[in-house]
């Protein structure tokens, strides 16, 4: 089965087509769909499961796809998503049953990441996307007109350009629209109609887009910004609410960091080695004993600082330290290439943050065993 994204010409949602779209050059960061094409094309031929009207895959091939397995045919698909296996189905069954979905989480627990799978998974194309802002007006989730048209032609079909979301209803795909909270609350309100009567009416043509089956929505949303712009309850309602949470262990983390390290130092050439996951060890450490408050023995209590110190900024602290080390260094990790990342990542409040930065360094990382040059490389980017 060929998808419209592995297709070169086809066009996207603005009439670009994908091949002229980097006019021969390899894209820097592949849309899903083009960057798993294959372990998407294998799935396909492989899944002789029920699939809802337009879904490329079953629901069980599409969270094999988020949760990695090997298939009968030997071919091997890699995780896109780890964590509870349960969380995956319930987000699949919520799309299965025509209900929008809504990834909930602090910032860096993958909710853009599933969500672009998902969207990959189920209609082969995740670029039906509406990014959400402050400014993000009405247009970008219901339609646009081209005004050139309209002043010649007045209003028209022709004349109208129609959003992510508009393409998806009358295609029958999976539309995203990220950081919902972050769009003003009228604009969000938009929404309620196109979720509950699956149609977004056209008043100046006196028409009307009805969505066809397999349309359906996945927004994400950052638990820290509540009070931003609260949901409605009448938008709430038309949503099904998936809470993505920060991984369990510190092995899930460390296995986390190190698969999205291994892939964008594959994109980006750079040197990988037994250091590497060493020094990510140590970077999930820190942001997880600054995140709870406590080492991991449970022996001392720590204060926290105001940032996340989520997993996906000790995949960028990582990744930073390994462009160091490829470009300024001999190619090797070492705690000195890690460490401004991490005085960045901690210290966002240049008062209190160092303070609890400073204490941490003297209290743990200076006692602790095998840390003498990670301690000494945090002491001096920190002067």
């Amino acid at each position: 089965m060929t998808t419209p994204a592995t297709d070169p010409n086809t066009t996207s949602p603005t009439g670009i087509s994908q091949a002229a779209a980097t006019d021969g050059a390899e894209a820097l960061r592949p849309h899903a769909e083009d960057a798993f094409a294959g372990e998407l094309k294998a799935l396909a031929a492989a899944d002789d499961r029920p699939r809802p009207a337009r879904w490329r895959l079953s629901p069980w091939a599409v969270a094999t796809y988020l949760l990695g397995g090997t298939l009968t045919d030997g071919t091997v698909i890699t995780p896109k998503y780890v964590g509870p296996r349960r969380i995956v189905e319930v987000a699949v069954t919520t799309l299965a049953t025509d209900r929008a979905l809504l990834l909930l989480g602090v910032p860096g627990t993958a909710k853009t990441w599933v969500s672009e799978h998902l969207a990959a998974a189920v209609s082969g194309d995740s670029t039906l996307l509406v990014q959400g802002t402050a400014g993000t007006p009405e247009e970008a989730i219901r339609y646009g007109w081209n005004y050139a048209q309209l002043l010649a032609h007045g209003p028209s079909r022709d004349a109208l350009v129609p959003s992510p979301v508009m393409h998806a209803m009358s295609r029958g795909m999976t539309a995203r629209v990220e950081e919902l909270t972050r769009i003003p609350a009228d604009v969000q309100d938009t929404l309620i109609t196109i979720l509950s009567e699956k149609t977004l009416p056209i008043p100046e043509l006196g028409q009307e887009c009805q969505a066809v089956g397999g349309f359906n929505l996945i927004a994400t949303a950052n638990d820290r910004d509540r009070g931003v712009n609260e949901l409605s309850s009448a938008l709430r309602r038309r949503f099904n609410t998936v809470v993505l949470p920060l991984p369990a262990t510190p092995e899930a983390e460390v296995d986390i960091v190190s698969r999205r390290v291994d892939q964008l130092g594959r994109s980006l050439d750079l040197p990988g080695g037994a250091d590497v996951v060493a020094e990510i060890r140590r970077v999930v450490t820190v942001f997880r004993e600054l995140r709870s408050g406590v080492t991991e023995d449970g022996r001392t209590k720590l204060k926290s600082p105001s940032g996340t110190l989520s997993t996906a900024e000790a995949i960028s602290v990582v990744t930073g330290g390994l462009a160091l080390a490829a470009h300024f260094g001999d190619g090797v990790l070492r705690p000195g290439d890690v460490a401004a990342g991490i005085l960045g990542a901690v210290v966002r409040d240049p008062a209190a943050d160092r303070v609890v930065w400073q204490e941490y360094l003297e209290t743990v990382v200076r006692e602790r065993a095998g840390w003498k040059d990670f301690y000494r490389a945090c002491r001096e980017v920190a002067v």
